[in-house]
């Protein structure tokens, strides 16, 4: 576990992490890829807080839900390597991997979709395969939003870094809204209450 080679940290409580996966840069605003930055960009804005530059190549902003302590986590290191940033933040703050939400685009899950586990392998996403990668364990939550299947004459690459069409977005505007009340839900009722609310919500 990576957890030991910890060799001084900040004292964080019961400190979580909620990571949104994404791209930095404008011309990746509001792309497929970057719909989990679009969710902890919005829980910033519901606590009245903006994002900083952070210690862990992330953007960083830190917000209160119920009385506990909740670092977003923005990674600025590009989507494949995920891990460097979250790894980072979570040796520093002693946060387990129980204890880090992360919430990502899923081309396997129809538009709109929400969806969370508890563990899990990384679906053929980048990012997660990074977090599993650096982390050592799958064993971390996630919640995935459905961005929708790609066009079979489509290249993935594309497909993910694209933007939603004027027919999607209002859809995906409300997942977004519902993820983040997942996002808390999670931290007020832990991963598997979470999980029977919203994952039979989307049935």
């Amino acid at each position: 576990m990576f957890f030991r080679r910890v060799q001084s940290a900040a004292p964080a409580g019961d400190l979580s992490l909620i990571v949104g996966l994404g791209n930095i840069g404008r011309q990746y605003d509001h792309t497929r890829h970057n719909v989990g930055f679009d969710v902890v960009d919005g829980l910033a804005r519901r606590a009245n807080v903006r994002f900083r530059k952070g210690r862990f190549k992330a953007e960083e902003a830190d917000i209160i839900i119920d009385g506990r302590r909740i670092l977003l986590l923005k990674p600025t290191t590009l989507m494949n390597l995920s891990g460097e940033a979250v790894v980072a933040a979570a040796r520093y703050y002693k946060v387990p991997p129980a204890r880090i939400l992360v919430v990502c685009d899923d081309v396997n899950l129809p538009l709109g979709r929400l969806r969370i586990r508890a563990q899990g392998s990384d679906g053929g996403h980048n990012g997660l395969w990074s977090l599993i990668h650096r982390l050592g364990t799958q064993e971390f939550p996630r919640l995935r939003i459905g961005v929708g299947a790609k066009p079979e004459e489509m290249d993935m690459a594309d497909y993910v870094l694209s933007r939603f069409t004027s027919a999607e977005r209002t859809t995906i505007a409300d997942a977004v809204e519902r993820a983040m009340d997942a996002a808390e839900s999670w931290v007020r009722e832990g991963t598997e209450a979470a999980m029977n609310r919203w994952n039979a919500a989307g049935k």
